[in-house]
């Protein structure tokens, strides 16, 4: 099950008790299907949720059943349709809308009578046009509707219950959508779908920690290069000073911290100062390096 049809199965556990939350909830559901006039009503989905829950939830909200559905046990996605005229006239009438005139399709904001049935409706829009991508490959939910003017209204819905969508279109569809992970989690938490959210919010601290750790990986890759680089340098200044005037010829501090260096190569400046004898500060370790190398740059003059 995809993460998308989860968060749907999640949805259609709510239950269905007010009439008003059912009629709240099918509007989102028309104005988001495939195909909403006065000739038909279609809607199709992969949910089998969705399609569990559809006959039960417009018995609910217009006391009718569809007059076709799709074929029992049979795999894909699953198609419901309404073309009875006076049933159509029934759905139309619960949305204070005339199934005769109505040429655009609007949001009318008197079926949304609180927040709850604006939750609804938002539910229903999702069920029907809505998706979201797999959290932990990336962020991505979106509402999408043939109906430019109801996407617009939509946006005011939202709006009103604290949520932010970007806005674009794709195919002739008016998309509605959100890319951030706190968004997402806030929109099904609302909806009714807290395991979902639960779900993206993990998926994002997952991320985040991966994206700490590679970030600390690379820092610490980066500062063994440069510790590497410095050594070898330290080394070769080394042994050209000992090519041309002998380690012994050193100063005794300078001496032994030669010696150091040159038997441990890939220790870091604080790792050497702890093994001189006695130990030394770090900053005193790194001036004799400097003095040595000074001393050798002399030499190849």
């Amino acid at each position: 099950m995809s993460f998308s049809s989860g968060a749907k199965a999640e949805l259609c556990q709510l239950r269905i008790d007010k009439l008003s939350a059912a009629v709240a909830e099918s509007y989102g559901v028309l104005l988001y299907c495939s195909s909403f006039s006065a000739r038909e009503a279609r809607i199709i989905t992969a949910s089998d949720a969705f399609a569990a829950r559809l006959p039960r939830l417009f018995r609910k909200a217009f006391s009718l059943d569809f007059d076709q559905l799709p074929e029992s046990g049979k795999a894909g996605k699953k198609s419901f349709v309404i073309h009875d005229r006076a049933k159509l006239a029934r759905v139309f009438d619960a949305f204070g809308a005339d199934a005769d005139t109505t040429l655009t399709h609007h949001v009318n904001f008197g079926v949304l009578e609180d927040e709850g049935c604006m939750e609804a409706f938002v539910r229903g829009a999702f069920l029907a046009g809505g998706s979201v991508t797999d959290p932990d490959k990336r962020l991505h939910l979106e509402l999408a509707t043939a109906h430019q003017s109801v996407s617009r209204e939509m946006y005011t819905v939202l709006l009103d219950l604290g949520f932010s969508p970007k806005e674009s279109s794709r195919k002739g569809n008016s998309l509605l959508y959100f890319k951030k992970a706190d968004a997402i989690a806030d929109f099904f938490t609302a909806l009714g779908a807290p395991v979902t959210a639960m779900g993206v919010m993990t998926a994002k601290v997952d991320r985040e920690m991966r994206n700490k750790v590679t970030r600390q990986l690379n820092c610490d890759s980066h500062n063994t290069d440069k510790t590497v680089a410095a050594a070898q340098e330290q080394i070769d200044a080394i042994r050209r000073y000992a090519r041309e005037y002998g380690l012994d010829s050193l100063p005794e501090p300078l001496y032994g911290t030669a010696l150091l260096r040159i038997t441990n190569p890939e220790a870091s400046l604080a790792d050497l100062a702890k093994l001189s004898l006695p130990p030394v500060s770090k900053s005193c370790l790194n001036h004799r390096l400097k003095k040595i190398m000074e001393l050798a740059g002399k030499a190849a003059e």
